[in-house]
């Protein structure tokens, strides 16, 4: 997590109690099964930034969750520095979505933005119960954290020109199981309206 200057911590409370949390957007793409992932990602960096940005001028902090790939001696800024040096449609990912001083960044071992991290306890601390999902891969480190966000009681927005499998016909579908299985709202991002979680 970013460390805020002093006099800053009154502030990290969330507006609207929303929090727009990034998934593995920031990476060389050297895995398996990057090559199609790669240009969906590519695809939606642009809109992602955006809402990003919209985000920040609202007062909703943005947390970037990205997958350590094993480098365990790593942190967010050397992932960051790595991507742009590694070039090509993953560097412009990257530089789009530069992150802000006042952004908050978690290293992930596994798929959840939960698991073994210290999400659960960023959130407690922004009071922050209604997520705002994007990055990839949509049907699995995102559908992977929708599960676990809905066990903590977690409100959950996807929106779906925000987010990316290694298909268009991959994101339709996990669209689907969201709208009807887990009632996961997928406004697009140029309609989404940051609002109070009604309780």
């Amino acid at each position: 997590m970013s460390a805020a200057p002093p006099g800053e911590l009154a502030q990290d409370k969330a507006a609207f109690g929303t929090a727009m949390v990034i998934v593995d957007m920031i990476s060389c793409w050297d895995f398996e099964d990057a090559q199609k992932l790669l240009p969906q990602a590519h695809r939606i960096a642009n809109l992602v930034a955006r809402l990003a940005q919209r985000c920040r001028r609202a007062g909703v902090p943005v947390i970037y969750a990205n997958d350590n790939r094993g480098r365990w001696r790593s942190d967010f800024n050397s992932l960051v520095d790595l991507s742009i040096c590694c070039g090509g449609k993953g560097m412009d990912i990257t530089r789009a979505l530069l992150p802000e001083s006042t952004d908050y960044f978690v290293l992930k071992p596994k798929h959840s933005i939960f698991h073994a991290t210290p999400m659960r306890l960023l959130l407690q601390h922004l009071q922050a119960d209604r997520l705002i999902l994007t990055g990839v891969s949509s049907d699995q480190c995102l559908l992977t954290s929708v599960s676990e966000a809905r066990m903590l009681e977690l409100d959950v927005v996807m929106p779906p020109d925000c987010a990316a499998s290694q298909s268009p016909s991959r994101h339709r579908v996990l669209l689907n199981q969201l709208r009807h299985v887990w009632k996961v709202d997928v406004t697009r991002s140029q309609n989404l309206r940051f609002r109070r979680k009604r309780r």
